[in-house]
């Protein structure tokens, strides 16, 4: 009976991917159901309740099952792909029902909030939450600095447009950096200035100049796992930062959006050493949660509180209740800190074949200099002769999805011609055939430009 009650399930979902009831289109009467599959009456309501739960059907009463929407496409019927572009979570990866228990939860405890605009600065109960995940990353802070946002693109935009108590107006960022905060000074059209990140960390002297003669309001970096190098600076490197920062008087914007993937308990954000007074230090969970949440918290220094409150309450009112709720119930409840050592584990070994792979199937300039060490991005550099856009083309036409990291570079700085590698929606087999494809084409590259040293692994 149960195999009989799937397939009924099956065939009705069919129906819908395949566009033969439509969305709000009402479905056959439990009766009529049971006639064309011939069951009893309490297995089509069985089956209605659960393809119900699943949301993609909906009960009027006394006028029946109605569709909710037509779903995707089924993936096995299309062409599967070596993704090495994505950086948002796989959903086979997300516990669904897990975010459906919390969200409905959170309805019932934020009932009241969710008609009225809450604190901007975020959820008192939330903050509460936020401070204790923090102090396991050895930042300690308070609740009145602390600061929920709507992702952590909309606190890097508020963060580049507002004054600093420094009084300074040109922002330092790493070159190459992330893409999002690049566009979000480009948009304001802030006054931005450029330092090269290698896989051997930065220039020590030059950074210094910067700090001493620029006028830096602050400095964006991402310290763990970089976007897109995959590197991480050791604890000197964050100590000294952290030095500079207060000796120059210019505030660090940390963004430690993979802190969660960290297997090294002795790696300590920059927020966690001394002259933290000028540390911003900013988490996103996007790579943990559901991206669609749009959920980051940031603690700043007390000097900073006022301004940003003002600039942050000017920006959204506050960030969705709904999603803070849903957050604060995963992180109280244990699911989050159990779904993040899942998900620790699953990119922790996926780096690791990353490694071993390229380690075996590429020469040896190929591989990079600083092993990467965790996170979900590598970086390949091509030869300045190699047509990045070409080679992007061919990989595409068998299969294999990279992202050149032209737009992670300010137009003003000197580009490296990189392919930025992410496994955070591979497996074992995309990663190994994949690098396979890559060095084919490389190979394949070199050959027809006569190249002898197409590519290295950064």
């Amino acid at each position: 009976m149960k195999n009989k009650k799937e397939s009924i399930k099956q065939n009705i979902r069919s129906d819908i991917v395949k566009g033969l009831i439509n969305p709000g289109q009402r479905l056959p009467s439990i009766r009529d159901q049971s006639q064309r599959f011939e069951c009893s009456l309490n297995t089509i309501i069985s089956v209605y309740q659960e393809l119900e739960k699943d949301y993609l059907i909906y009960s009027r009463p006394k006028s029946g099952y109605f569709v909710v929407a037509q779903e995707e496409l089924l993936p096995l019927l299309q062409p599967k792909r070596i993704d090495f572009a994505s950086a948002a979570p796989s959903p086979s990866s997300i516990p669904q029902m897990e975010f459906r228990q919390c969200m409905n939860k959170a309805m019932d405890l934020f009932e009241a909030s969710i008609f009225n605009y809450p604190d901007p600065q975020g959820l008192f109960s939330l903050r509460q939450e936020i401070v204790k995940l923090f102090h396991q990353q050895q930042v300690f802070t308070s609740e009145q600095q602390i600061f929920i946002f709507s992702g952590a693109q909309q606190a890097l935009h508020l963060l580049a447009g507002m004054p600093f108590p420094n009084g300074k107006t040109n922002i330092l960022v790493e070159q190459p950096t992330y893409w999002g905060m690049l566009a979000a000074l480009k948009a304001q059209n802030q006054s931005v200035i450029g330092i090269e990140r290698t896989p051997n960390g930065l220039d020590w002297a030059t950074l210094e100049r910067h700090f001493q003669s620029n006028l830096i309001k602050f400095f964006y970096t991402i310290p763990r796992f970089h976007n897109p190098l995959g590197t991480s600076f050791t604890p000197e490197e964050k100590q000294r930062l952290a030095e500079l920062a207060q000796n120059y008087d210019v505030y660090i914007v940390e963004d430690d959006y993979l802190a969660d993937l960290e297997t090294n308990s002795k790696a300590d954000p920059i927020r966690a050493n001394n002259g933290s007074s000028h540390v911003i230090y900013l988490r996103s969970f996007s790579k943990v949660m559901l991206p669609g949440l749009r959920i980051a918290a940031a603690t700043v220094p007390n000097s900073l509180i006022p301004l940003l409150q003002l600039h942050k309450h000017t920006a959204d009112l506050s960030t969705s209740v709904l999603s803070q709720g849903v957050l604060e119930i995963y992180l109280k409840s244990g699911m989050y800190d159990h779904h993040a050592k899942q998900m620790q584990s699953l990119y922790s070994h996926r780096i690791k074949v990353l490694r071993d792979v390229s380690r075996r199937l590429l020469p040896e300039e190929a591989l990079y200099s600083n092993d990467v060490s965790g996170g979900v991005f590598a970086a390949i550099r091509l030869n300045d002769d190699i047509n990045t856009e070409e080679l992007v083309k061919r990989l595409y036409n068998r299969g294999v999805d990279v992202l050149p990291a032209d737009r992670q570079f300010l137009s003003s700085f000197p580009k490296l011609n990189l392919l930025r590698l992410s496994i955070i929606r591979t497996d074992d087999h995309d990663i190994e055939e994949g690098i396979r494809i890559i060095v084919e084409e490389l190979e394949h590259a070199k050959f027809t430009r006569g190249s002898p040293k197409p590519f290295s692994w950064f």
